[in-house]
């Protein structure tokens, strides 16, 4: 490329680009692949190495996804991501096949699906094909016209009804009766299949150039048995076979019969049948003669797997294969409440079904990744999993730079091929305070907020001032403030510029670029003083132009923006004690609200009369789209969307209290927000190290423990509340005002209403009063 390169195009650099390492693979396919929709490919190779390669990292491209076996083992179950880094490129897989190949004859298997179509999560290439690179000591292995490589015509389209147009994937057919048989083995004899079609070199259009893939590969559990007690093997009566998984889980299921030929198994889960709400995922299978056994490779998700199997068939197993993100539960919350220790552990779960390619709104309607969800599921990520889900959150931003249309709006969800609207509300709390800010303000990735700031900057500056210190409606392709009604729309897209703007500000000034950081504080200044002087009414924020209810969202980001002052916190707690108009997305904002005010006890009332339902539901494990299910709740009612978990993070953030007050958690600050609630604790899975906290209180006691890792320093805040004497370790640390140094402890902030704050290195801290 000669041009000029955009920013857009520089940032790239974070998909380390294949272009920089030379490929001598070949895009492959067949002659007979007319790339249609749901199509199967299989490739063969086989290769004599001299010894067994201590390394051999192995380049693996496609359009869609595919499975690996080396001499027979599978090596990786679903590879490759959905397209694409941008709206032209595309992913590969790194893998070292090393620990596979041995000396003399290897044999490579790969089942390849192309979707063959757009969806909210991926944009098709318009080609099916695989690119394979493999080089290391002694090996060099490339996919050419010396493969083999022909269609799995046992994999065959479901008939209607076909997926929502959402979704790229298509409910799969196998039909045993054309199955090859074990053609991934060593030992198959593949004469019969044709060599390999070569289609252009890595590069060549339509997949365009190749970028690293940025997640880790799934992880994958195995084959499992069901909760439910079925005695094996059985013969089917006709009836449905129910069978109960522990959680909502990302599965494949598998089976193994014993049938005549010719006979049809439907297999599909819960939320396809009762929860979609529109149409997902289901999978089909037509037996074969004797005993046989199959895994259907596209994966769905529920609490329970429903098997159709015709009368007389003998049953002689069913299992189910759960795969997902690659990370651990590392974080953790327990509370003398068991509401909020149900409410915390749900939305992990809730989180943890919705992270695969990218973050998801649902697992079943879309798999898409809209962006203001994103916010929230990154949000909960740093406080409940391990530090490898921060990946995603990176892939998530970076690709919602580099899908930025031309005239600067940002839209989502991304990849996408059929969606390219803009969403003004999600798209600007994505680059704002609650979205790149804080993604840098947890992981301390300054290359990234170096990366996207341009492409955030630019797209804050297409919206337009509207002469009176604050914005003009943005409406995008989709004016869309919150699921619900009584939306007061000027309020809340102005709030969140604000709080984009916000975030910016802090981008800018670690960036040490002075003049942008200045210009954002100066339109936040005069916007505070111009949004209370246009909308404050004396007992709430109000547009003139609404005639609605009070919009509870609205007070909430007006506080968490840091526009209402204390003065109206009395004020906005009557609407919030009034007004329960807020979706679960927005609800996030509003307990955390009510604790940034300080009404800890009416926060937690408010949360578990909204959430009650749900939380307490005993069919469930996640968190619902809306307040119930289906026509119950909002845009189709899903039972798991993880923008509905927000009240993880201000557990573990508020409740508890732990937060990063330097990136990376170099400084991070415990200071706990306990209300009447007389214990919590809680695991931060920090990147520099598990941070442990707990307190508890109860007739005027109060005793706060934390770990510090190595490396960093904690300000530990005790509630005033008139403590009198506070004990550190046993010793009299501070005593109406008066501070005896101890430890390396400082006390810090002594004019802090409300806190007694102490700097704290490393170690680990008892605070008594």
């Amino acid at each position: 490329m000669h041009k000029k390169l955009s920013a857009t195009v520089l940032i790239l650099v974070f998909f380390v680009q294949a272009q920089s390492q030379e490929w001598k693979g070949k895009w492959i396919s067949t002659m007979e692949n007319q790339s249609a929709t749901n199509t199967w490919l299989m490739y063969r190779k086989s290769v004599q190495l001299p010894a067994k390669p201590g390394k051999a990292l192995a380049r693996i491209a496609v359009d869609s996804k595919y499975w690996l076996w080396i001499n027979g083992q599978m090596v990786v179950f679903e590879g490759g991501l959905k397209r694409g880094p941008d709206p032209e490129n595309t992913y590969y897989d790194e893998v070292d096949l090393a620990p596979y190949l041995t000396a003399g004859k290897n044999t490579i298997a790969v089942l390849l699906w192309y979707f063959g179509k757009d969806g909210f999560s991926h944009k098709s290439s318009g080609r099916a094909g695989l690119l394979f690179d493999c080089a290391g000591e002694g090996v060099n292995i490339a996919s050419d016209r010396t493969w083999k490589a022909t269609l799995a015509k046992a994999y065959q389209t479901a008939g209607e009804p076909y997926p929502n147009f959402r979704i790229p994937e298509s409910s799969l057919l196998f039909d045993a009766r054309k199955d090859p048989g074990a053609w991934q083995s060593p030992q198959y004899d593949d004469k019969w299949m044709p060599s390999a079609l070569e289609l252009g070199k890595a590069g060549d259009y339509p997949w365009n150039e190749l970028f690293a893939r940025p997640i880790p590969q799934w992880k994958d559990h195995g084959l499992k048995n069901y909760l439910s007690n079925i005695s094996f093997p059985f013969v089917s009566t006709g009836d449905t076979i129910i069978c109960d998984l522990s959680y909502n889980t990302q599965l494949t299921p598998w089976l193994r019969v014993e049938a005549e030929a010719g006979q049809k198994i439907v297999i599909a889960t819960d939320n396809y049948l009762f929860y979609g709400p529109e149409t997902n995922v289901r999978a089909e299978y037509i037996t074969k003669q004797g005993v046989q056994e199959y895994e259907s490779y596209g994966w769905m998700n529920g609490h329970k797997v429903y098997y159709f199997i015709p009368k007389g068939m003998k049953v002689l197993g069913l299992q189910y294969r759960e795969t997902g993100y690659n990370t651990s539960f590392a974080g953790s919350f327990s509370s003398s409440d068991p509401f909020l220790e149900k409410l915390w552990e749900k939305a992990r779960r809730t989180l943890y079904v919705n992270m695969r390619d990218t973050y998801m709104d649902c697992p079943d309607r879309e798999r898409a990744a809209w962006t203001g969800d994103a916010v929230n599921e990154a949000g909960q990520a740093f406080y409940a999993l391990d530090p490898s889900s921060h990946a995603l959150g990176k892939k998530w931003l970076y690709e919602l730079i580099h899908w930025q249309r031309k005239d600067g709006a940002i839209y989502a969800p991304v990849p996408a091929g059929n969606w390219a609207g803009e969403l003004p509300c999600q798209s600007v709390t994505s680059i704002g305070y609650y979205g790149l800010w804080n993604y840098y303000l947890h992981t301390g990735n300054k290359q990234l907020l170096s990366d996207l700031y341009d492409g955030a900057k630019k797209y804050l500056d297409i919206w337009e001032k509207d002469g009176k210190g604050t914005v003009k409606l943005r409406r995008g392709e989709w004016t869309w403030g919150d699921w619900g009604d009584q939306i007061d729309t000027i309020l809340v897209y102005n709030l969140l510029y604000s709080l984009g703007v916000k975030g910016m500000q802090l981008a800018a000034e670690e960036l040490g670029k002075a003049a942008d950081a200045l210009a954002f504080k100066k339109f936040n200044e005069q916007f505070k003083q111009s949004f209370n002087q246009q909308f404050w009414t004396g007992a709430e924020y109000r547009s003139p132009a609404y005639k609605g209810l009070t919009d509870d969202r609205a007070q909430a980001l007006a506080v968490v923006a840091g526009v209402a002052g204390k003065d109206k916190f009395p004020a906005l707690l009557t609407v919030f004690r009034k007004e329960e108009h807020a979706s679960p997305y927005m609800e996030k904002y509003v307990f955390e609200a009510m604790f940034q005010m300080g009404y800890i006890d009416e926060a937690l009332a408010r949360h578990k009369k909204r959430y009650g339902y749900m939380v307490n539901h005993p069919g469930f494990t996640t968190l619902f789209e809306g307040w119930g299910i289906g026509t119950e709740g909002f845009g189709g009612g899903t039972v798991n969307h993880a923008w509905t978990g927000g009240g993880l993070t201000v557990l573990s953030q508020y409740l508890c209290g732990v937060y990063p007050l330097e990136p990376g958690y170099k400084t991070f600050q415990i200071l706990p927000h306990p209300g009447s609630v007389r214990s919590a604790s809680t695991t931060v899975p920090s990147v520099a190290g598990n941070i442990k906290t707990s307190f508890s209180q109860g007739s005027g006691a109060f005793t706060l423990e934390a770990m510090v890792p190595a490396g960093t320093e904690a300000v530990i805040g005790i509630p005033k509340s008139k403590r009198r004497t506070i004990r550190l370790n046993n010793s009299v640390i501070w005593s109406n005002g008066k501070f005896k140094a101890a430890n390396g402890v400082q006390w810090v902030d002594a004019n802090d209403p409300h806190f007694i704050r102490f700097r704290v290195p490393a170690g680990n801290w008892i605070f008594k009063n």
